[in-house]
């Protein structure tokens, strides 16, 4: 068929144009047998989509999911059939379960192939399903754009998530009328069609939260992925609260606000932090599931708190604690409806002191922070790194971390000076690999701003080809990788769980500087910690690519902020 011909379009083509129609600007994936017209319709017909190729269909996933998170638009990806659609699943789990909006399209054998065991064949439809929000493999080309349209509405609307879109060979070249091309525009970004809560329980929340003595806010992810800051800091600072949150929950007040306690819970709470969650007698979680993590594995709200619950997701109201009041809804509108019951209950409200107790904490935490981030020890302590990073990087920077040794230490100090998603990592699934990938994907979505993206050298490991993409698109990424020449995480737990019993986490060291040096990325080695800022600031203010090998201290020799290793 004729591109140009606007009479006709095949079922490639058409995909491409209802994607253009969804105001995709970005897709990320890879090139396989299946998906040969598909790459034929995006090289011949005229859009403004730019594809990027990566280097594995994992790290396609992981970009699309970076640059979701950063714009609050659905982030594409694709990939062929077989491997590619099982290497794509990774991405979309965690897209999924973080609720994220990323559309995963994996080109697929033909139809017409089915059940005569071709090459690649494999069961797409069995195999997304209970792992995405909505699924379906195209059988018919004429389907195309009203299963694009559905793809996007489950994306968007409700509690976000990953969806996935089968297209089969022959389908591509079926043939599909032009006049169905079309979009509803409220789905090119998320959340779309917000829902408001219900006004009687607005009011009981409301007046819960004035009965209490000593409440505490605990923010998930959703704060963000609402867009419910300033609201948020409007009750916060009203009523005088706490604010702690999950790591998935950073950026819903900027970590230097007043009332911001920071993150609670297993992985990159203190004792400090964990102090004033465990004393409250109330607990109001905002888009927070109250999972394993945030609680310590539900060690605190204690029994006979009383527990407040907002969220978009009625499935989680209740899940895991007695709620007095659960509010389900958009959170933004859940908030602004609360700062309006509020207001019509009087400027005389009470005080309950979070500002003072959120000081206090927070010195003693940092009191003890200190001591280790102006350590001169060998190998470098990861403190000092955090330390260094809060001095050279800018108020605007997008940081993103794998889930290994960077991550806690980050939560637990980093003091994040904007609200919004500044700081991405994967903490659902919290597969290794994520960051270097998740980073390029962040940038193509914030280009304006610093990105920095931190992993261990086990994680490095996993994606390390996809600097080949960075250095291809002059991508100016800072990389630090913290090497010690292990699975750190493991091995911290073997220390603690299985008595120092060591097995099969060590690695030989490797100098990831010199595999960087070797794609064309600008390098550095850094076994000194009198050298370490001079160093970031040079990678961090380079035009391109950079990366910084960081010898750090093994975690299982550390102070890391898990609550499990620690006391």
């Amino acid at each position: 068929m004729n591109p140009d011909n606007k009479n006709t379009l095949n079922g490639a083509q058409a995909m491409v144009r209802m994607l253009e129609a969804h105001s995709v600007k970005h897709i990320f994936g890879l090139c396989g047998d299946t998906t040969l017209p598909f790459y034929d319709a995006m090289h011949l017909l005229d859009h403004d989509i730019k594809h990027v190729l990566t280097r594995d269909e994992r790290s396609a996933a992981y970009m699309a999911d970076g640059y979701s998170r950063v714009t609050g638009k659905p982030g594409v990806c694709e990939g062929p059939s077989g491997g590619g659609a099982t290497y794509i699943l990774p991405g979309l789990i965690e897209s999924n379960e973080s609720s994220y909006a990323v559309l995963g399209i994996t080109t697929d054998i033909s139809v017409a192939s089915y059940g005569k065991y071709p090459l690649t064949e494999v069961d797409q439809n069995a195999m997304m399903a209970p792992l995405t929000k909505w699924n379906t493999v195209i059988t018919q080309a004429d389907h195309i754009p009203r299963m694009v349209r559905q793809a996007f509405r489950a994306m968007t609307t409700g509690r976000s998530g990953a969806v996935h879109l089968g297209l089969p060979y022959d389908v591509q070249y079926q043939p599909v009328a032009p006049d169905d091309i079309w979009a509803d525009e409220n789905h090119t970004n998320y959340p779309a069609y917000r829902v408001a809560p219900n006004p009687d329980a607005v009011e009981a929340a409301a007046a819960a939260m004035l009965s209490a003595n000593k409440p505490i806010i605990v923010c998930g992810g959703g704060v963000v992925i609402s867009g419910a800051e300033d609201e948020l800091a409007r009750l916060a600072t009203r009523l005088d609260m706490p604010v702690a949150t999950s790591i998935s929950g950073q950026g819903s007040l900027a970590e230097t606000h007043k009332q911001c306690l920071g993150v609670v819970g297993s992985n990159g709470g203190t004792d400090q932090t964990w102090a004033l969650l465990a004393e409250s007698d109330l607990v109001i979680f905002m888009g927070c599931r109250a999972g394993s993590t945030t609680t310590a594995r539900w060690e605190a709200p204690k029994p006979g708190a009383r527990v407040l619950h907002f969220d978009a997701d009625p499935m989680v109201i209740g899940a895991n604690y007695k709620t007095e009041v659960g509010v389900v809804g958009d959170l933004q509108l859940a908030l602004r409806a609360v700062n309006s019951a509020l207001d019509k209950a009087g400027q005389a409200l009470q005080s309950y002191g979070g500002a003072a107790s959120v000081a206090a904490a927070k010195k003693a935490k940092f009191d003890l922070f200190q001591v280790h981030a102006n350590s001169d020890e060998k190998p470098i302590r990861p403190e000092r790194v955090i330390d260094t990073m809060m001095q050279v990087l800018p108020n605007d920077a997008t940081i993103v971390s794998d889930p290994g040794t960077s991550c806690p230490y980050f939560s637990a100090y980093y003091q994040l000076p904007q609200s919004g998603r500044h700081f991405i990592t994967n903490r659902a699934h919290g597969a290794l690999g994520y960051s270097l990938s998740a980073s390029l994907g962040a940038w193509f979505g914030r280009p304006e701003s610093k990105v920095v993206a931190m992993m261990g050298d086990g994680s490095f490991g996993f994606t390390a080809g996809e600097l080949e993409t960075v250095v291809r698109h002059n991508a100016p990424i800072t990389y630090l990788v913290f090497s010690n020449s292990a699975f750190g995480w493991i091995k911290a737990s073997q220390r603690d769980d299985c008595d120092k019993r060591y097995y099969n986490v060590d690695f030989q060291s490797v100098d990831h500087a010199a595999v960087a040096s070797a794609y064309g990325v600008k390098a550095f080695r850094v076994e000194d910690p009198k050298a370490l800022k001079q160093t970031l600031e040079q990678a961090v203010n380079h035009d391109g690519p950079t990366l910084v090998d960081i010898i750090a201290q093994p975690l299982e020799e550390a102070n890391a902020p898990v609550r499990r290793w620690m006391g």
